[in-house]
Order: structure tokens, then sequence, then C-alpha cells
């Protein structure tokens, strides 16, 4: 295997874009026209990817999914309690060692919902159950839009975080393009669905777009002065040992609810993860735009971390290793 590949394989180049992005928006200052240009961008695009997502479920996929009570509710509790109970425990003793604004991003991390497409594609090459994990992470998409900002505005005033924005606004701005996009399913769904590279390239898009606005944003307000290598040292060491409690408590806690192999491998795979794709747009509206860079940090290093080391047990569980691979990796 040649270099490039091995880094293809292990390496998502969607973040090799972010980082590059962040990078770029760090170092090259941007003048307020443009800011204002690229807030502009990030307002539509966002709308847009919010009403392409609705246009591209099938209402009927959800309702064949809940009948699956045990792995559904397991997944919903994993995602919207067990991962923020253990978010709110960090804030409490992480804050001095992060900062406040990378504390906040890591507690803001644990409130998101789970990604769709890396769960799916994962329980797949791990040979579990795939439309339970389908159904799983896109009903855990469609409720994050009301509890993820219905949590941030709880927990993070309980917490002491800066947490911004309003439910009205993500309700407005998520919500409602959601719900048109659902009506207008019945006639877009199939055309949208069949045309993959449509919805790739506006989510993807809207994701560097958002990130690019916000780290140009924290810069000229002078904000990256505060975080320090060791700062982020600490929080690659504290999101390697949240990805790896919740990887045992998935698949252990699975095997205590007496889930078959699939079930408990679709529980692994959805229960484990967060959604970059939701939770960078979401930042946007939940926090003020130079807040918002230093937030999105924790979250694109937890959607690296748990893409390399869940694509690491997928391979492992699809070749009959031991129920003691996901607590090893």
């Amino acid at each position: 295997m040649s270099v490039g590949s091995a880094v293809r394989r292990w390496v998502d180049p969607f973040v090799v874009a972010l980082l590059t992005v962040l990078a770029l928006g760090i170092l090259v200052p941007v003048p307020e026209p443009v800011r204002d240009i690229i807030s502009i961008a990030g307002t539509v695009a966002v709308t847009l990817l919010f009403l392409v997502y609705g246009m591209r479920l099938s209402t009927r996929e959800v309702f064949i999914g809940l009948r699956n009570i045990r792995l559904q509710s397991s997944v919903l509790l994993t995602t919207y309690l067990v991962f923020p109970l253990l978010g709110i425990a960090l804030h409490a003793v992480t804050g001095s060692l992060l900062g406040a604004a990378l504390a906040t991003g890591l507690l803001y991390l644990t409130l998101l919902p789970s990604t769709v497409q890396s769960s799916v594609a994962f329980t797949s090459i791990a040979k579990g159950n795939v439309a339970g994990a389908l159904c799983a992470a896109t009903i855990s998409n469609i409720l994050g839009m009301v509890l993820t900002p219905l949590l941030v505005l709880w927990v993070m005033h309980e917490a002491g975080a800066a947490g911004g924005g309003s439910l009205v606004d993500v309700l407005l701005r998520l919500l409602l393009p959601f719900v048109v996009g659902q009506i207008l399913q019945r006639w877009t769904g199939r055309w949208i669905r069949a045309h993959k590279s449509v919805t790739t390239v506006i989510d993807r898009g809207t994701i560097l777009i958002v990130v690019a606005g916000a780290v140009t944003a924290a810069t000229a307000d002078g904000v990256w002065s505060a975080v320090s290598p060791s700062m982020l040292a600490v929080l690659l060491g504290l999101s390697a040992a949240l990805l790896t409690v919740m990887l045992c408590s998935t698949w252990w806690g699975g095997k205590l609810l007496r889930m078959n192999r699939g079930d408990r491998i679709a529980l692994l795979m959805c229960g484990s993860k967060k959604s970059l794709a939701t939770g960078l747009p979401m930042a946007a509206i939940l926090f003020e735009p130079a807040t918002a860079a230093v937030v999105a940090v924790p979250v694109i290093i937890f959607h690296q971390m748990q893409l390399i080391v869940c694509a690491v047990l997928a391979r492992r569980l699809a070749g009959g290793e031991p129920a003691m691979a996901p607590a090893q990796a």
C-alpha cells in the first residue's frame, strides 16, 4: 500500500479541509466586509442544508425502524442522557485545564445527536443491524434539532458555561426548513436520494462556510491567544477517554440488555458518535461567532477520532474478533 493510500484510509479528507480552513482563518486576517459576506452565506447555507435534509429523508424509513424499541431507546438514552452526564462531569473539572471556551466546546459536543452516514456505514461493515442503525441515527438527528438546543440552554446555564442563542432561532432556521423539506420530499425525495453528491456538496460546503465565518470572527476578536498547545493536548486526551468510555458503555450495555450481536453493533456505532454535520451549523446559531470557532475545535477533534477508531472496530467485528475488541481500542 502506498503512503497516499494509507493516509486516505485513516484520515478523512474532509477533516483535512476543515483543519485547513481553520488554519487559514487563524493565520490570514480577513477584512470586516468579507466577514459579513461569509456570515450571510453561512446563514443561507445552513437553511438550505436542513431543507435538503428534510427533502432527502423518507418518513417511511423512520416508522420501519421504530419497531425495535429496545435498540432505539438505548441509542436515545446513550446520546441524550449518558453522554450529557459525562459532559457535565468533565466540565466541572476541566475548566482550568482547557480554558472556558474549549471546556464549553467539550460540553457542547456531548449534547449533540449521533451521526447518520458513518454510523450506518460502520454498522454495515461490522455486519450489524443496518436498518436499525439507520433509523436510530435518523431519529437522533430529528429529535436533536429540538433536544440539543434545549440541553444547551439548560445544561450550559446550570454548568455556568457560555451558551447563547435561543430556541426560537433554532426552530426558525433549522426545524422550519426541515419541516418544509419533509412536505416537499413527496415530490423531490426520490431525486435527492438518487443524487447523493448534491447532499454531500451542500453538507460539506455548509460546514466549511460556517467554520470559515466563525474562525475569521474569532481571529478578528483575538480569541486564539487564549488557546495554548497544552490545552489542545489535554483536549486530545479527554476526547480519547470520552470515546473509550462510550464505546465500552454501549458494547457492554447492549450485552446487559440481552441484545443480539447485530443490535449490539448498531448501538455501539450509533451511541458512541456525535454529529459534526449537525453540530457545527447549530453552533453558529447557539453561540457568538468568535465563541463558536473555539467551540467547534472539540467537535472536529472528536469527529476525526471516532472515525479512525470505529473504522478499526468495524473491521475487527466483521472478522469475528472477540467481544472485547471495542474496549481494547
